[in-house]
């Protein structure tokens, strides 16, 4: 199963919660996690600017994303227009189609809204686990 994860939902993990349990199912493989250059280079920019830049979890998650461990990436992706309520995250719903991913997880209304593009569903981390419920 691969999904793309909104940043809300990337950084929210480092608090505990569904968010948490999500990457918990990246990390023993049970989902591949989808990204794109600009996906990375936001989710580093938000943690950063949160003071989270230091915490152990982001070096191991890095590291993982480096090694490609249950990971997809992507640099080319289509161009797309989708979220009118906030562009910015269309870069999402970009890689998802790219990459053929099953799910975006996040916590956004404009994407929330979106509903489904493409046969990709947009949930959030309570809708997802409901699916997919841990071992």
């Amino acid at each position: 199963m691969k999904i793309v994860l909104d940043t809300n939902i990337f950084v929210s993990s480092f608090y505990g919660g569904n968010p948490r349990r999500i990457i918990d199912l990246w990390k023993t493989g049970e989902i591949s996690l989808c990204l794109t250059p600009p996906i990375i280079e936001e989710y580093i920019e938000v943690l950063r600017r949160l003071g989270l830049a230091e915490e152990p979890e982001l070096e191991e998650l890095l590291a993982l994303f480096a090694r490609g461990i249950h990971v997809l990436f992507t640099s080319k992706t289509p161009r797309l227009k989708i979220v009118r309520a906030d562009p910015a995250d269309d870069k999402f719903i970009e890689c998802a189609v790219a990459l053929k991913a099953d799910f975006i997880i996040t916590g956004d209304k404009a994407l929330r809204d979106i509903g489904s593009y493409m046969g990709i569903s947009i949930l959030n981390p309570r809708e997802f686990l409901k699916l997919k419920p841990l071992k």
